[in-house]
């Protein structure tokens, strides 16, 4: 069997370029709005991760979005959604929303509460080729994924019962025990994680909440520290 050396890069939560906006405290691991550097415009087809803390009652209003691969994770708090293809639904704390923006959509963006925050991942995937109707999902990832290591989440071909995007590459959701360990999971040779609770071991590296890890070559060993929820992106 032939194995690809292994290249491993950090982005820690801290490095990441910072908004707060009062009402929007916004991290990002990529290059967006006021935001841009070289080294970080990205990662194959991923093109923004957005840790959002929206304050009570705020929110995005309606604004427009075409050829992007859209997907929301609410870790905590509530955020309801509204679009020009007439879904409206309020997605809780550990759902999972994706809209496919296609050759245009409008949506916003809002937290219902009156007093509790909405902490949210927002996540964008360039498509393989613009245009397209625009596509709207949602479900509960939490309920979905129980008792798993890991789910595939999002793929081109819909497989294993995932999501259908346009966008080259899969999008997997992990939770692992303490002590647990993950390995041989993927054939795929680029991969990003983004850890979203818990605490990682990968080659040596102790990965942290809010951090990312950009993985060139076969996908490593992961060894959970703590309990640990992440996504995994392989292109």
């Amino acid at each position: 069997m032939t194995t690809n050396p292994i290249k491993l890069q950090v982005r820690r939560a801290a490095d990441r370029f910072h908004s707060n906006h009062g009402w929007l405290n916004s991290f990002h691991t990529f290059s967006f709005a006021g935001h841009d550097h070289p080294d970080h415009r990205g990662f194959g087809p991923l093109r923004v991760i957005n840790d959002d803390t929206v304050a009570p009652g705020q929110g995005f209003g309606a604004h427009p979005h075409r050829s992007m691969e859209i997907f929301s994770y609410v870790i905590s708090g509530e955020l309801e959604h509204k679009d020009s293809m007439g879904n409206g639904r309020t997605i809780k704390a550990g759902e999972f929303q994706y809209m496919s923006a296609g050759h245009g959509v409008e949506h916003s963006e809002f937290n219902p509460s009156s007093g509790n925050p909405v902490h949210f991942l927002q996540i964008w995937l360039q498509p393989r080729n613009p245009g397209g109707e625009p596509r709207y999902h949602d479900y509960n990832l939490l309920a979905h994924a129980a008792g798993r290591p890991l789910t595939l989440i999002a793929s081109p071909d819909g497989r294993d019962n995932s999501i259908a995007i346009r966008a080259e590459g899969e999008i997997h959701f992990g939770h692992l025990k303490n002590d647990e360990i993950l390995k041989n999971v993927s054939s795929r040779e680029r991969h990003w994680i983004h850890l979203i609770s818990g605490e990682l071991t990968i080659e040596g590296e102790t990965i942290k909440p809010g951090d990312g890890v950009a993985i060139e070559g076969d996908l490593p060993e992961l060894g959970a520290s703590k309990e640990s929820s992440f996504f995994l992106f392989s292109f």
